[in-house]
């Protein structure tokens, strides 16, 4: 694949991942509007693992405190002394939760391959317009007083039922997690980071996927694409999760609708001009 279009589905990728306007949808829509080739779903993937690499250094410590969960969970001593009174086995067990449902409804649209159909122009444009216009709706209604510590199992599993419409590319994973976990009374802030570290467990599984894929493909220069893909979108990634948590610090999502809206619209254009 050329550096260009490298760079520029790197660049699309790491800045909408975790910016609640859909990646997947952009992921889609570049080769639809500038005529190459799509990049499929290996390349897509190679990208997100990238953009986890980011959330993993940008919320290090979090990464640190659930690796140390994770190790107590399966009973290693000093990992169990090191979680002792600290909220990240909870926070863990509240991760793999909001997990499970995506994974099953990702696999039971695979089973029935299903997942090219929801791959339009004009799904993707009725689900950023519809879902952002939700997202809106939710955040200007809801209060904003529970935090992270207030991530029990229960709110968990209501984002992670809310993360199954991510599967439909124009929704936006980010959006949707955080819509549920604002509509739940969670702060911007708050919602923005159990969205982002929700990311860990979701990429993993799609990026061991995509190994698996290309190792059986054998192809070294799929490889080398995987590489400096993901590599770039880490460094846009970085910059665009910097932004959004500075941004909810002081701001509501209205502007992310408002692209969200326009970009469905322009879409829908697109589609009646017969361009898409």
């Amino acid at each position: 694949m050329p550096l260009l279009h490298l760079l520029v589905l790197a660049l699309v990728q790491g800045i909408t991942e975790f910016l609640p306007i859909s990646s997947s949808a952009h992921l889609i829509l570049v080769p639809a509007v500038t005529g190459w080739p799509d990049q499929g779903p290996v390349m897509d993937l190679a990208m997100h693992v990238g953009t986890l690499v980011a959330v993993l250094v940008y919320f290090r410590r979090d990464t640190v405190g659930l690796t140390w969960a994770v190790l107590a969970a399966v009973r290693v001593p000093a990992a169990r002394r090191a979680v002792a009174g600290t909220p990240y086995a909870g926070l863990l067990a509240a991760l793999l939760v909001a997990t499970v449902p995506v994974v099953a409804a990702g696999g039971l649209l695979a089973a029935l391959d299903l997942v090219d159909l929801l791959r339009r122009p004009d799904v993707i444009a009725a689900a950023s317009i519809g879902f952002g216009l939700l997202l809106y709706g939710v955040d200007m209604r809801a209060p904003r007083q529970r935090r992270m510590s207030h991530m029990g199992r229960r709110p968990a599993l209501l984002i992670g039922l809310a993360q199954v419409l991510a599967l439909i590319p124009g929704t936006s994973r980010a959006g949707i997690t955080m819509t549920a976990a604002r509509a739940l009374g969670f702060r911007r802030p708050d919602a923005a980071r159990f969205s982002m570290l929700l990311a860990i467990p979701t990429i993993l599984a799609g990026g061991a996927l995509a190994a698996a894929d290309l190792a059986a493909e054998g192809a070294a220069g799929r490889w080398r694409d995987a590489l400096i893909g993901a590599g770039l979108a880490f460094a846009f990634a970085l910059a665009a999760i910097h932004f959004l948590m500075r941004w909810l610090q002081r701001a509501s999502m209205t502007i992310f609708v408002v692209y969200r809206v326009a970009l469905g619209l322009a879409l829908l254009a697109l589609i009646g001009a017969g361009v898409l």
